[in-house]
């Protein structure tokens, strides 16, 4: 992946280094001129006139989803850093890095299995203070069962063929023609959504791609390891007692914890993280959080 730095204006790659930008929390960051235009410029890293360091920030990315609430995370900075921040600041930090991050993930090329499985889990959101009660909304994901990597996942308003479709697209896109069986729930809706995502065989008629229906209400048992993830996702959001917020906001944190879980933590059954499987990304930091924010600013 290349890494050139670029003029901000004339996206000419003549330049040199000219000297250091000094701030109070972040120390010396690196000037650069263009040797065509002149201008000066300092690269975004993804953290571009941020107040607060990246190891801070990275750090309450790592502990809000490894189970530790804003809050906690609060008071855990202010036992350690002399510039406190509020819970309001690092939830916004949760919110803009798993965007970020999510953007350059999701274009990335998998290599996975034969069968992906996909599902739908069933969350609250509360609505603002001036509107009471909850909206039922759903988190569809679908996994890779070679890999375990979430290939493609939504936070939607409603179960929708459209909000289905969109989703298994991601996952069509992402695999290309590697897969050949879908396992899902006994939902109706799969089947035409499948369909379309995944095309048809046109010399036979038939889809390019074999629907496997498991229905758990019927004794056929469980898509084992979609559910599993589903555990590990409850466990995490049921401290949330509903999400609060838009559905933009709902959607990014739980666009941060996909990144958590292909990217930072090691998955039990395969012993290693699901992208050092399913993609050549190499991350040889110990921050992957900060890595990954660097690579998804210095994309071309």
């Amino acid at each position: 992946m290349k890494n050139t730095i670029k003029c901000q204006e004339c996206k000419k790659e003549s330049i040199k280094k000219d000297g250091f930008r000094k701030t109070e929390n972040r120390g010396l960051i690196q000037r650069y001129k263009c040797k065509s235009c002149s201008h000066r410029f300092v690269e975004n890293d993804g953290f571009y006139r941020m107040r607060n360091s990246p190891q801070k920030i990275t750090l309450c990315l790592d502990l809000f989803y490894r189970g530790v609430s804003t809050r906690k995370v609060q008071e855990h900075l202010q036992a350690f850093y002399p510039h406190n921040s509020t819970h309001k600041s690092i939830y916004k930090w949760i919110i803009k890095y798993s965007r970020q991050i999510s953007n350059f993930t999701d274009n990335i090329k998998l290599n996975v299995g034969k069968e992906l499985q996909a599902d739908e889990m069933e969350y609250n959101r509360r609505k603002s203070h001036k509107r009471k009660g909850v909206d039922k909304n759903w988190f569809i994901d679908v996994i890779d069962c070679k890999t375990r990597f979430m290939v493609a996942s939504e936070y939607v308003k409603s179960r929708t063929m459209r909000a289905l479709k969109d989703v298994l697209k991601n996952a069509k896109l992402k695999t290309e023609d590697k897969v050949s069986i879908v396992t899902t729930d006994g939902l109706t809706s799969y089947r035409r959504a499948l369909r379309n995502s995944f095309g048809l065989n046109k010399i036979e008629g038939k889809s390019k791609i074999n629907h496997n229906v498991v229905n758990a209400s019927a004794g056929e048992g469980f898509n084992i390891m979609i559910e599993r993830l589903h555990n590990n996702i409850r466990q995490r959001t049921k401290t949330f007692r509903g999400f609060h917020g838009s559905v933009y906001s709902a959607n990014s944190i739980m666009k941060g914890y996909e990144i958590y879980y292909n990217f930072i933590t090691k998955h039990q059954a395969i012993d290693c993280c699901p992208y050092e499987l399913a993609t050549d990304l190499e991350l040889n930091s110990n921050n992957k959080w900060l890595e990954l924010i660097f690579l998804a600013n210095r994309r071309i």
